[in-house]
C-alpha cells in the first residue's frame, strides 16, 4: 500500500482508507499575513491548536516566522523562542506536528523535541537542510518558491511555471534520495503565491494532477486566504472563507492529498460533504 510517511503517523494514499487531509495553520508570529498576533503566547497557541483537533485537522502545522510577502528573515534564537514551547506543549496531543521552517538548526531541535514533518519553504535546497533531516523518520515537504519573500513578489517571471516548478521539485527529491531519504517520506508543494502571479497561480492549479502523476508523490496545497484569492474575488484577507474552502475543493477534486488551511472546521465540513454527495 502507497503510504505518506508523517513521523510517528501513517497516512495511506491509495485505497478506502485514502483521503483528503487537512492541515491546520497555526502561526505562532506578530505579522503574519492574515492571523499574525492572534496566537503568540503559548496559551492562546494551545487553545487553538485544541480547537483544531476538536474540528477535525489532520495535521498541525506551526510557523514562527511570516512568510508573506516583504517580510524580513526573523533570528534564529527568535523563530526557536517561539516554537519550541509549542512543539513541547504539543507533542502528545495525538496529531503530528509539522514546523513551518527553512533553518536546518530549528529543523534539528523540532525533531528532537518531537516533530513528525517539516515544511520547508526553501525545498530543502541546502546541503544542512538536507542533513538535518535525512536521518529522521519525519515527514517532509519540498515546496518551490522563486526569489526570497522580500522580494519574490516583485517581478515573478518565467518561461513556463509548471516545467520550473516540476525540474526544481524532481531535482530537490532526487537529493533528499541521495542523502537516503524514503521517497514515502516526501511531499511536494508547488508554493502557490511564493514568486508567481496570479496566472501562474490558475495555471499551476489546473496542473496539480498532472504534477502529482509525473513525480509520483502526494502533492500539499496552501492557498488559503492568498493574495490570488483576493484577486478572483476582490475581498480582503480576512474575508475570504468562500474562496479558501472552494479552492480547497477544487484542489481535493484534483487529486490533492493535504490541503494546508486557516479555516479548519469549514474545510473539515465542506470535506465531508463532498465525499457525502460525490460517492
Amino acid at each position: 500500500m502507497k503510504y505518506f510517511q508523517c513521523g510517528r503517523y501513517r497516512f495511506p494514499l491509495a485505497g478506502a482508507q485514502s483521503r483528503t487531509l487537512v492541515m491546520g495553520i497555526l502561526n505562532i508570529t506578530p505579522d503574519s499575513f492574515s492571523d499574525g498576533g492572534k496566537y503568540m503566547n503559548l496559551e492562546s497557541a494551545i487553545i487553538r491548536a485544541e480547537q483544531m483537533i476538536q474540528d477535525g485537522v489532520d495535521i498541525i502545522d506551526i510557523g514562527g516566522e511570516s512568510s508573506r510577502p516583504g517580510s524580513v528573515p526573523l533570528s534564529l534564537d527568535e523563530e526557536l523562542s517561539r516554537v519550541m514551547p509549542v512543539i513541547y506543549a504539543l507533542r502528545d496531543c495525538g496529531k503530528p506536528l509539522s514546523i513551518d521552517t527553512y533553518k536546518p538548526e530549528v529543523m534539528r531541535e523540532a525533531l528532537l523535541a518531537g516533530a513528525d514533518m517539516i515544511n520547508d519553504i526553501q525545498g530543502f535546497r541546502s546541503a544542512e537542510a538536507v542533513a538535518a533531516v535525512a536521518e529522521s523518520d519525519a515527514g517532509l515537504c519540498v515546496m518551490h518558491m522563486q526569489n526570497q519573500p522580500t522580494d519574490m513578489q516583485l517581478k515573478p517571471d518565467y518561461e513556463d511555471v509548471n516545467q520550473d516548478v516540476l525540474h526544481f521539485l524532481t531535482a530537490r527529491v532526487e537529493a533528499l534520495q541521495q542523502a537516503q531519504v524514503e521517497r514515502q517520506r516526501i511531499c511536494l508543494d508547488p508554493g502557490f503565491g511564493f514568486g508567481k502571479t496570479l496566472d501562474h497561480n490558475v495555471s499551476m492549479f489546473t496542473h496539480i494532477q498532472a504534477l502529482q502523476t509525473a513525480m509520483d508523490l502526494p502533492l500539499l496545497v496552501g492557498v488559503s486566504r492568498k493574495s490570488m484569492l483576493g484577486a478572483l474575488t476582490g475581498r480582503e484577507a480576512p474575508n475570504r472563507l468562500a474562496g479558501s474552502l472552494a479552492a480547497a475543493l477544487a484542489a481535493k477534486q484534483r487529486g490533492a492529498c493535504i490541503v494546508r488551511v486557516h479555516d479548519v472546521a469549514e474545510t473539515v465540513d465542506a470535506f465531508k460533504v463532498w465525499d457525502a454527495l460525490s460517492n
